[in-house]
């Protein structure tokens, strides 16, 4: 059976793809380095669009009214800019409502988009540019530790990691977060009220890697200017043991949080990434896996969510649970020692 895969990894080769929602213009080069807050691509998109009916407005035929039409595709056009003017001594002149600039003329009708908002792709990752993707972003690599998470809120920077967790069960209060910390990426454990989110805020920190957040917290969240990643869950959870631990022994150490939103389509998760020089590149991690006996798990449902553990034992046919359901499941010894018995569906694979 094929194993999702949770990448919590020391050192590997690292490849992202980057691209615009819609057409836009590639800004870097092929084998530029840059950073994770560099802009890589940009594009505009309208809110919304006008059409304007020249015919009708003029009250002729579509026909005439293309030759009336002064404007073009593609033309920028300003709030009250004249794009048709009717014949006669007491002509009608048409202007435009709004600014905005022209996406199609035809029919006699000229259709605008307007409100439009610049789109600014950014790397995500420190790294090398490998790959240009033509009006629509580009592939970045670079090598490093890798920490993937659950729930990010959509925000990226850089900065030099802080360890506020003193294990990997400890809360992060206000009171934790005093002007030493401005500037810095906050590893913390979980956060249980808004006046930590707003007291990171107040000390333009410039991230926090947490274990868990409560989630009538996560709107909140979402409204922060600064990256907030969660490793494990939503509540009450402490970090798992190999993030916790790979992220503690690199403190003090410049990392890239990009708190991007979780994708189950695309597969793009949230990820920690800290930057290291090797000498050669490190081998890229595997996307699918099986599961195997001797493989590291993560257990991805209560009771024992966000714990460490191997599997032991692949079970054959269906196990009936304590539930009472049926399902495919292994024996897993988990890090405190205890075995259990676990469908294969909340396991996944730490690679």
């Amino acid at each position: 059976m094929l194993a999702p895969i949770h990448h919590i990894l020391g050192l590997t080769s690292i490849v992202r793809e980057r691209v615009l929602p819609i057409s836009g213009n590639v800004t870097v080069r092929l084998q530029q380095k840059v950073s994770a807050n560099d802009i890589v691509a940009e594009t505009k998109w309208a809110r919304e669009h006008v059409l304007l009916d020249i015919a009708r407005l003029l009250n002729v035929s579509p026909h005439v009214a293309e030759r009336l039409v002064t404007c073009k595709v593609n033309d920028q056009l300003q709030a009250d800019a004249e794009i048709a003017k009717g014949k006669g001594l007491f002509a009608k002149s048409i202007k435009t409502p709004r600014a905005g600039h022209v996406v199609a003329v035809g029919g006699g009708q000229v259709l605008m988009a307007v409100g439009e908002t610049k789109i600014e792709l950014r790397a995500g990752i420190p790294g090398t540019i490998i790959q240009i993707l033509p009006s629509k972003g580009v592939v970045i690599q670079t090598s490093g530790g890798l920490i993937q998470g659950v729930w990010g809120n959509g925000r990226i920077a850089s900065g030099s990691l802080v360890n506020l967790a003193d294990t990997p069960d400890a809360v992060l209060t206000p009171t934790r977060l005093d002007v030493s910390l401005r500037g810095s990426i906050i590893l913390a454990g979980m956060i249980k009220d808004i006046e930590t989110l707003e007291a990171a805020t107040e000390l333009s920190v410039r991230g926090l890697i947490v274990s868990s957040i409560y989630p009538s917290l996560l709107s909140k969240a979402r409204e922060m200017n600064y990256p907030i990643l969660v490793t494990d869950g939503f509540g009450s959870l402490p970090m798992n043991s190999a993030a916790y631990k790979l992220l503690s022994t690199n403190a003090k150490r410049d990392v890239t949080i990009n708190a991007e939103v979780y994708d189950r389509y695309t597969g793009a998760k949230p990820e920690v990434i800290i930057p290291l020089p090797t000498s050669t590149d490190p081998l890229t991690p595997n996307e699918t896996e099986e599961f195997m006996i001797g493989s590291q798990i993560r257990m991805r449902r209560p009771p024992f969510m966000g714990m460490i553990g191997s599997i032991t034992t692949i079970k054959h046919g269906l196990t009936t649970l304590p539930s009472g359901l049926q399902a495919q499941s292994a024996e897993v010894k988990l890090e405190n020692g205890e075995t259990v018995i676990a469908p294969l569906v909340n396991l996944e694979v730490v690679g």
